[in-house]
């Protein structure tokens, strides 16, 4: 989500991101034998965490383009971001997520201009009027999409709220101008705010419901804001949980709690009462304890902005995170928003739009620390599709001239793909929901190579990130077949399909590669 981007950037010198940078990519082709195999051993008795999804969210742009007259080119999007299917070779046709995030809007479109909004994209419409009914054709642009990915077999579907519709609000925006972490509710109407996500998530029969996104953030300034949001601390969040849990019964839609705007206020950390969220939701004596109600999924969720650089502090971050929650019994971690935001270790930015490799490397990385350090169960991206000269989405839509021209893509556009979409795909189209992550390691000359490895019964995956500007080998040990499909992301490549032995997997320069083959009992 667009936030303060000033806010807690960690600024380094080029290259700490990734642990690599042009320069490193030198010195490893000095030091190693470009010939010498790096080899990656996988332990499938040593389990990490169980994957449950991959995802994305519609966020605001979904509602003009899905509402485009041109079904096929809207068919294309929906292909890129949910299709299971495959291309003549065999390369993947998207990326096949397995989760969508739908945003429930609190009405700031229907506003207009008052809404004090300066960018209709960043409105969005509210379901419920102020005389407490419904109109189900609201949103129509994003009920599209929610049915395309239900087409498609996208397993989970996750409501996410912004801000109580703006009848309820104290100032009566989407946004909360008052500087003070409470949230944006009038006095009385926490119990009409529950009763309107409760109904949504029925009406759309959503399987997860997120009621509150990014509370420790301050929405909004008195002449306006760039989106709907709101603050909220601990008490307020856990309030609204157990009043929605309180109407949802004999409905499949579980509760998730968190969505902290960056990892340390899962833990530890709790500025104005918005942090230290595991213990204070999760932990018996927290004073805002929610793991007791049925309708609350045992799952703490977190955004990795703003803590993805140097590598020791992005490492030992998500090592923090990783033992907050093993401390409480079966507790899931979920990353669920991420993109490329504000100046990242003066290396990455937002701005302008770059869809190349060296942004989904970084991308890949963060999946790959995520994944393997945090031990997340699932992994969300931000903006599924967006029309800006920014870098935080999978989907690119310009003008029907070809050009960024965010109002000209209203009813019509021309769709461009990104790397980020494909590097994500490296992870979302093959680990599936209900594989197991193994303990992988990886032989002394491996450099700045990365692997994880997954299982199922039916299939074994390895996802391997080389960096460097040299090519590699990589014998897979742990592998009974011969011959492995191996699909590969890099400057010129999307998913493309290939086969080789284990013995002899090829990692070309800054690439992406996933290895898939016969599954282990």
């Amino acid at each position: 989500m667009v936030k303060k981007i000033w806010f807690a950037l960690l600024l380094v010198p080029v290259g700490l991101l990734l642990g690599y940078d042009e320069q490193q990519g030198a010195r490893d082709a000095c030091l190693e034998d470009p010939l010498e195999k790096i080899t990656v051993t996988v332990d499938p008795e040593a389990i990490q965490q169980t994957i449950h999804s991959f995802g994305a969210s519609d966020c605001w742009t979904a509602k003009f383009i899905g509402s485009w007259q041109d079904a096929q080119k809207k068919e294309r999007i929906a292909d890129l971001l949910f299709s299971m299917d495959t291309l003549k070779d065999g390369s993947p046709r998207g990326i096949g997520l397995s989760l969508w995030r739908f945003n429930i809007g609190g009405g700031s479109f229907e506003q207009g201009v008052a809404s004090n909004i300066k960018d209709e994209w960043r409105r969005e419409e509210c379901f419920m009027n102020e005389d407490g009914s419904y109109r189900w054709d609201k949103q129509q642009g994003q009920q599209w999409f929610l049915q395309a990915a239900r087409k498609r077999g996208v397993r989970y579907t996750l409501g996410f709220s912004l801000t109580p519709p703006v009848f309820m609000t104290r100032n009566g925006k989407a946004y909360n101008a008052s500087g003070n972490t409470q949230m944006n509710i009038r006095e009385g109407m926490m119990d009409a705010y529950a009763g309107f996500l409760a109904k949504v998530a029925g009406h759309f029969k959503f399987d997860f419901l997120s009621p509150v996104n990014e509370p420790q953030w301050k929405w909004g300034r008195a002449d306006g804001a760039s989106q709907e949001g709101t603050q909220a601390v601990n008490t307020e969040i856990s309030g609204l949980v157990k009043a929605v849990a309180s109407k949802m019964k004999g409905t499949r839609t579980r509760i998730v709690v968190g969505e902290a705007g960056q990892w340390d206020y899962l833990f530890g950390k709790n500025e104005q009462e918005c942090g230290d969220q595991i213990n204070q939701f999760f932990a018996p004596a927290g004073p805002a304890y929610l793991g007791g109600l049925p309708a609350v999924a045992k799952i703490i969720s977190g955004h990795s902005y703003f803590t993805t650089c140097p590598d020791t502090v992005a490492v030992r971050i998500r090592e923090q995170v990783q033992a907050a929650a093993a401390r409480i019994p079966s507790l899931q971690v979920w990353q669920t928003e991420f993109g490329i935001l504000g100046n990242i270790c003066n290396q990455y930015n937002g701005a302008p739009r770059n869809t190349g490799i060296e942004y989904g490397l970084y991308v890949a990385k963060v999946i790959h620390q995520d994944l393997t350090v945090a031990n997340v169960s699932s992994w969300q991206w931000w903006l599924a599709m967006a029309p800006y000269d920014y870098s935080d989405a999978l989907v690119y839509i310009n003008a029907p001239s070809g050009n960024i021209d965010v109002p000209a893509c209203k009813s019509d556009g021309v769709i461009l793909d990104s790397k980020q979409l494909w590097v994500m795909g490296n992870f979302a189209r093959f680990v599936r929901p209900g594989m197991k992550r193994m303990a992988v390691t990886l032989s002394a000359n491996a450099g700045s190579v990365l692997a994880s490895a997954y299982k199922d019964t039916k299939k074994m995956v390895w996802v391997l990130i080389n960096p460097t500007l040299q090519a590699k080998t990589v014998q897979l040990r742990g592998s009974d077949d011969q011959w492995l499909d191996v699909y590969t992301t890099d400057r010129t490549q999307n998913l493309k399909r290939s086969a080789a032995r284990a013995g002899e997997i090829q990692l070309p320069a800054q690439s992406v590669v996933t290895v898939t083959g016969k599954g282990q009992r």
